[in-house]
């Protein structure tokens, strides 16, 4: 139950930076670093990084976002269904 929490936050967290960014960047002030705006799609929050980039039109053209933040939904989504079908939630 802790890894729902987890990715309920994390991904929540990651939408917010990423909408965050893009209102800093419309507003020419200081922005979040790339690093960190990936390292949240790394580490969880994928799907919330997904649906910022999309949602806010943001970070859609750097080839290192539109490739790995996907990348890292599969995997994540990937994981998902495994630990769900291990728990037998899924049959």
């Amino acid at each position: 139950m802790i890894l729902v929490y987890y990715l309920i936050s994390i991904n929540l967290l990651a939408f917010i930076i990423y909408g965050v960014d893009k209102r800093k960047a419309i507003k020419d002030k200081y922005r979040i670093p790339e690093k960190a705006l990936i390292a949240f799609a790394v580490f969880g929050g994928a799907f919330g990084a997904l649906l910022g980039m999309k949602l806010f039109h943001h970070k859609t053209k750097k080839k290192k976002f539109y490739i790995t933040v996907p990348f890292f939904a599969v995997v994540y989504l990937v994981l998902i269904i495994y630990i769900l079908s291990q728990t037998n939630i899924l049959q």
